[in-house]
């Protein structure tokens, strides 16, 4: 339609959100649907936090708040980053959005301008490239291998940077992958950083918490130091505190940046929810014994989904570091034919059709950069887990 914004050409729905939308309605009509699609976990909200949301509403703190976040939460936050960050931020530094997409959202849109380059490896996140293409900017992909874990190196990220380059958007752990970067893994590539003084670091820690195996997690500007003044180190509460319904994202970073971030949000959402920060605020200072025993049932799933699906005819899982998602290549089956005839001619044929025969949904690597591959969250039921990925190999051992 003529009237629409040429920018909305620049951006397309969520494969993700589209997919889960897909699998609800079949399941609605009565289909026996297993999605594992959604990033979202399974468990609830713990009670500390809802009684903390509870007691607010009681208390009356229902009024508008602060465009981006109420002193209490921001205090809370710069407590979190020194807690467990070793990084010193002051109130002035944080801002506090409805989600973390909000908060990159906001950070692009301040500081994209047309022709700028924005560094994002993949597999990355669907929502990162859109956002960056709204903004007028380029979306530059860095490509990843399975046989390196989808893990960045540092000669291709020294090879992607030009001086057009204005960000490099960091995930670990990664959405859709899982891969999450050591210490020296880290260093390797703030080294490079370091040389490039225009390239600033927008770092999506939302998966910090979710990791495995004694493996220690760590961000951008806490490796390298000198990285803190171009770093926007941006978290959240939906995933390791099972809050992604409440929207809570946050970020620290440079005071300028940050003040910039604030005037956008006053133009646009306002404040976040009043209710939504108290609750954080629990979720931030309050017990944290939940997410280890969370934990321990994602790494039962993940082990569990990574075992079954490298005994699949044709497909090749890699164990990831965190987060609750794994990211399957499927190029051993592309050309191969269904029973009803029909050719498995890329990742997105073979979701559809498994999604058709078995009524298993996930999403289509292609979706996030890197194909043939396709992305499963095992933040779901382990006996649904268990019944999907004999639904996979039974597809996989249909095909011929």
């Amino acid at each position: 339609m003529s009237f629409l914004s040429s920018a909305l050409t620049r951006i397309k729905p969520s494969p993700t959100i589209a997919i889960t939308n897909k699998a609800r309605e079949l399941k609605a009509a009565g289909r026996d649907i297993i999605a594992l699609s959604a990033g979202e976990p399974d468990f609830d909200t713990p009670d500390n936090i809802k009684e903390a949301a509870i007691a607010a509403i009681r208390r009356g703190e229902t009024k508008y708040t602060a465009v981006d976040g109420i002193p209490e939460l921001k205090a809370a936050i710069c407590r979190k980053f020194k807690r467990e960050n070793g990084l010193d931020y002051k109130p002035s530094q944080v801002t506090v959005g409805t989600g973390g997409k909000q908060v990159l959202f906001n950070a692009l849109v301040a500081t994209v301008n047309a022709g700028d380059e924005v560094l994002i490896p993949t597999p990355f996140w669907v929502s990162y490239p859109d956002i960056v293409e709204f903004c007028g900017g380029k979306p530059v992909p860095v490509p990843t291998t399975l046989e390196d874990n989808f893990k960045l190196r540092p000669e291709a990220l020294e090879a992607a940077i030009t001086p057009k380059t204005k960000w490099l958007i960091f995930n670990s752990p990664s959405n859709p992958s899982g891969a999450a970067y050591t210490r020296d893994e880290l260093k390797a590539l703030t080294d490079v950083l370091v040389k490039h003084p225009q390239v600033w670091i927008l770092s999506d820690d939302m998966y910090e918490h979710l990791v495995y195996d004694d493996f220690e997690f760590v961000t951008p500007a806490q490796v390298e130091p000198a990285l803190y003044d171009r770093t926007l180190t941006m978290n959240g509460v939906s995933k390791a505190y099972c809050m992604t319904g409440w929207r809570i994202g946050y970020a620290a970073g440079p005071e300028a940046l940050i003040k910039a971030i604030g005037t956008l949000q006053s133009q646009s959402t306002s404040n976040p929810s009043s209710i939504a920060q108290w609750a954080a605020l629990e979720a931030l200072d309050g017990p944290q014994d939940f997410i280890a025993e969370n934990n321990k049932v994602f790494k039962e799933r993940r082990d569990l989904v990574v075992s079954m699906l490298n005994q699949t005819r044709g497909l090749t899982c890699p164990k990831p570091e965190g987060a609750f998602y794994v990211f399957p290549s499927c190029a051993g089956l592309i050309g191969k034919k269904t029973p009803s005839g029909v050719t498995i001619t890329d990742d997105e044929v073979f979701a559809t059709e498994l999604l058709a025969a078995e009524g298993v949904a996930v999403v289509h690597g292609s979706a996030f950069g890197l194909g043939p591959a396709f992305r499963i969250s095992y933040a779901t039921a382990t006996s649904a887990l268990e019944e999907a990925c004999l639904r996979i190999q039974r597809f996989c051992g249909s095909l011929s």
